[in-house]
């Protein structure tokens, strides 16, 4: 069975992104989400462009 990148439905806090990536990858959500953060925080917020860009990207996990 061939995987999807696509956003999650069940297990989101804003747009599901994380948790679709944690999925994909095969990672605790948990871990995606705090070096999401760490990396948006270390790179003057440019990972909120990146997050709203991945959002309208992702189809969401039906």
């Amino acid at each position: 069975m061939e995987k999807k990148l696509c956003r999650s439905s069940k297990d989101r806090l804003l747009g599901g992104v994380c948790a679709g990536l944690a999925d994909y990858f095969d990672l605790d959500v948990t871990i995606v989400r705090i070096a999401y953060a760490l990396l948006t925080f270390f790179t003057a917020f440019s990972g909120v462009i990146v997050y709203v860009i991945l959002l309208l990207l992702m189809p969401e996990k039906k």
